[in-house]
């Protein structure tokens, strides 16, 4: 095994699901002898049968993506690929969540769509795969990524525009105009943070969020537990 494996060379290729282009670091293609890892192996024992804790968990980030304006079965496709070791194709996720193909097709481009779902090809093996970003944080960041630019910037942009009419527009009352520069600001002000703390390395944030947490409890303000 240790000589199979050291034989096996990986190339990668990546694909960005904003347009037909490829780019070059969203590919990963796995040799055949890679199919026979026993990381692999345990994948797809997992296949088609879950045990009570991973329907827990499948089940509840499916409820709770609903809560989020995200579609069940697109939080339970990605709860599925994160939690399992290696890669799976759409027939393996069509039988372990016994929802329909086209629902899971659907749900695996959104997925790719915001960049924490991949596409993954095995030689030998002409169906597609496909794997979940495993670092926590940095899926954290790209979800946050995604939310600010399909909610917060749309939402500026339309208070600077009812800003600049209402300023043209007699009709228009002077309270109204305070609570719009008001909320204006507080989006401005909050993503103008998110954007500084978004670009600090895992190590730093969390030397941050203690930090933080510290010095709150120095004030007498509370603050959880991080140590």
């Amino acid at each position: 095994m240790p000589a199979m494996l050291s034989s096996t060379v990986g190339w990668a290729l990546q694909f960005r699901a904003e347009g037909p282009l490829v780019d070059a670091t969203r590919y990963s293609v796995y040799s055949v002898e890679t199919e026979m890892t026993e990381t692999n192996k345990t994948s797809r024992k997992s296949v088609g049968h879950l045990s009570a804790v991973q329907q827990k968990f499948v089940l509840h980030w499916g409820e709770m993506g609903t809560r989020w304006g995200i579609n069940r079965t697109v939080a339970q496709v990605h709860a599925l690929l994160f939690i399992s070791p290696g890669p799976l194709n759409a027939d393996d996720i069509v039988e372990t969540l016994q929802v329909a193909r086209s629902n899971v097709s659907t749900s695996l481009k959104e997925l790719q769509g915001w960049g924490i779902v991949k596409l993954v090809h095995v030689l030998g093996d002409k169906r597609d795969h496909f794997e979940s970003l495993k670092d926590v944080w940095e899926l954290f960041r790209i979800v946050m990524d995604e939310r600010k630019k399909r909610e917060f910037d749309p939402t500026m942009r339309l208070l600077h525009e009812c800003i600049a009419d209402a300023a043209q527009d007699k009709a228009t009352d002077a309270y109204t105009q305070e609570r719009l520069r008001d909320l204006y600001k507080f989006f401005e002000t909050t993503t103008t943070w998110y954007a500084s703390v978004r670009r600090w390395p895992t190590a730093t944030l969390l030397k941050f969020m203690k930090a933080t947490d510290k010095t709150l409890k120095l004030l007498g303000l509370g603050g959880s537990s991080m140590d």
